[in-house]
């Protein structure tokens, strides 16, 4: 029985990044074998175990043979007699199938070195067609070495595209798309992962509400990106600039869907985009089962995205209902997260990136002033249902003014 290191923990070893987590893979060995030295059975598709004092994964040594459509179409033998190559070749890139023996020595039989040099994303061999979830695993790690400069490798890209073509990214299941699209969003630079998926074809089919935002444009004077969906990306960007949640993050990838149902004669305008892009913000959290907040925060951006833009120019009473739409006084953390998907929306802009974005700060200061307002005097008073509900907003409408006041004065 020999055990190697491989995976992840050896490919940012060889780039002289910090080492997470170390996978290892274990050669010449039976599920039995391991029991009886005290290591603990995870795998539930094939044989994974965590060691007794460490808990790092040992997988056994294992070849994959494709049996039907999709994710889950693999026979799978982990038979003592598996080597390790053979273990390293089904594995999806080269830069992912190195090894680290006891000694260190490092065995690297297709190449991941010289492509880590060459800073280049390749398939180790034509099984990566097998796999379609290996297209979304490729992108986040476009997202995730970004800025290492790293690219995909044209006949690797040139074999997703066939994937594409030939349906097999049709058989990716939600869950799948959506733990990679997480994972992803929380890269240092979520966009690429999104362009990556573009680039072969693959956002059309599982993205199909940001890929048509490409090609539509918008006012020069106000977006000299002109792209929609050059647009979204450059938002992105900005997202993962001010380190916001994924949450948040989801939310400014979906914040201009409504722009791809603008009628082609009205462009390069889109009056009434905010309301139009709720439904396919919800279809698509609803396709893809996205977790409550996301789906929350995600509708709230895209419908109310302009109304905080034009904060600074809306009536007290105008601000008190977006404060109230947006749930702000009772959800201060969510309304935070708002704010800071619109800013990414101000900023995303060719140009725009180092200005600055008052209408934030306004709206906090707005959110602050309703909220100081407190119903106990108006009860003490005797008010009750509907007469109470109507005190209390004039109150919060006569606070924000007040607040407004000093705002403009300062």
């Amino acid at each position: 029985m020999q055990c190697y290191i491989v995976g992840g923990a050896v490919r940012d070893q060889q780039l002289g990044l910090p080492v997470k987590d170390r996978d290892w893979v274990v050669v010449g060995a039976t599920p039995e074998q391991l029991l009886q030295q005290g290591f603990k059975p995870v795998g539930k598709d094939f044989p994974v175990f965590l060691h007794p004092q460490t808990h790092e994964e040992y997988a056994l040594a294992r070849t994959e043979r494709k049996t039907a459509v999709g994710y889950h179409g693999f026979n799978i033998n982990a038979s003592p007699e598996v080597s390790l190559e053979q273990d390293l070749q089904r594995r999806d890139l080269t830069i992912n199938a190195m090894a680290l023996d006891h000694c260190g020595t490092l065995i690297d039989p297709f190449g991941g070195q010289r492509d880590l040099e060459q800073r280049l994303l390749r398939h180790v061999s034509p099984a990566f067609a097998e796999d379609p979830v290996r297209i979304l695993r490729l992108a986040r790690l476009a997202a995730r070495y970004d800025h290492l400069g790293f690219q995909v490798a044209t006949d690797t890209q040139a074999l997703m595209q066939t994937m594409v073509s030939n349906g097999e990214v049709d058989a990716l299941v939600a869950e799948r798309v959506w733990v990679e699209t997480e994972r992803a969003l929380q890269e240092p630079a979520p966009q690429r992962f999104f362009a990556v998926l573009s680039d072969c074809g693959a956002l059309a089919r599982i993205f199909p509400e940001l890929d048509k935002l490409f090609g539509v444009p918008q006012p020069a004077q106000h977006h000299p990106e002109i792209d929609s969906g050059q647009h979204t990306l450059l938002c992105l960007q900005q997202a993962a600039r001010f380190n916001a949640s994924a949450a948040t993050r989801f939310a400014v990838l979906c914040h201009d869907f409504g722009k791809a149902l603008t009628p082609s004669e009205h462009w390069p305008r889109h009056h009434g985009h905010e309301r139009r892009g709720v439904a396919p913000v919800t279809a698509l959290c609803q396709r893809l089962r996205v977790p409550r907040y996301y789906r929350e925060l995600a509708v709230l951006v895209c419908a109310e995205h302009l109304n905080c833009h034009r904060a600074l120019e809306l009536r007290p009473q105008t601000v008190l209902k977006l404060l109230e739409r947006t749930d702000a006084l009772r959800r201060p953390h969510r309304f935070e997260d708002i704010l800071m998907a619109c800013e990414c929306d101000a900023r995303g802009r060719l140009g725009y990136e180092e200005r600055a974005y008052p209408q934030a700060a306004y709206l906090r200061q707005m959110q602050a002033a309703a909220a100081s307002v407190a119903a106990r005097p108006l009860a003490e008073q005797g008010l009750t249902g509907a007469a109470m509900a109507d005190a209390l907003r004039r109150a919060r409408i006569a606070a924000i003014r007040q607040a407004r006041a000093l705002s403009i004065g300062q």
